[in-house]
């Protein structure tokens, strides 16, 4: 099956979850942290997505699924996942989004999903994201687990004084293949934040000799 990659911002966007237990738990945490606008609606939801709904970071409908309450034009989900432990039900609202060009993912279920859950790796603004197109959910599990082992706990920091160069590098010198080639080489070398950090110095030496024209400077 081919997968189209993606790593999409969800900020602000309506979410909406029908199931409120072991399944979906995971899923509304992935959703929130992703800072969407999260509904859910199942009669009965786990202590963690109760309390959530106490503290206003979501809303939550205890009533069991009705069909509509996916294409709910007050509502305009922009996605769908469906988590309760009747499949008829998960099949249901993954058919009544299809029909509304909304993308659904139908948990433990892959033939009724447009979309997977990967397996993560995060470390600050770093993510490695590992899908088996939902043939092997526990692979992908073992895999996200001997990365995290491998991949050093300050990557996050690094990434974030690798971002802050870059920005600087951008601002001092033209788009060109030595620009190019001069981030390639930043990434592969230690970035630190100090203002001699080896790095900083070699990205404003190479800013001395290719500067930007005086029409395209901030």
């Amino acid at each position: 099956m081919d997968l189209f990659p993606i790593f999409l911002k969800l900020t602000g966007r309506r979410c909406l979850v029908v199931g409120a237990g072991n399944l979906a738990e995971s899923k509304i945490e992935s959703l929130h942290a992703a800072h969407a606008q999260v509904t859910v609606i199942a009669p009965e939801a786990r202590g963690r997505i109760l309390d959530m709904a106490a503290s206003g970071e979501l809303t939550y409908h205890q009533r069991d699924y009705h069909p509509g309450d996916v294409a709910d034009p007050k509502s305009k989900y922009f996605l769908v996942v469906t988590a309760t432990n009747v499949p008829a039900v998960n099949r249901t609202v993954y058919q009544e989004a299809v029909a509304n060009d909304i993308i659904c993912n139908a948990v433990d279920d892959p033939p009724f999903c447009d979309f997977y859950f990967p397996s993560v790796v995060r470390r600050g603004d770093l993510q490695i994201a590992i899908s088996t197109a939902g043939s092997s959910p526990a692979l992908a599990q073992r895999l996200r687990k001997e990365i995290n082992s491998q991949l050093p706990l300050d990557t996050g920091d690094w990434l974030t004084d690798l971002g802050n160069l870059r920005r600087e590098v951008t601002q001092m010198e033209p788009l060109n293949e030595e620009r190019k080639l001069l981030l390639h080489q930043l990434a592969q070398r230690e970035v630190c934040g100090f203002d001699q950090c080896p790095s900083r110095v070699i990205a404003r030496e190479h800013a001395r000799t290719n500067p930007l024209p005086p029409e395209l400077k901030p």
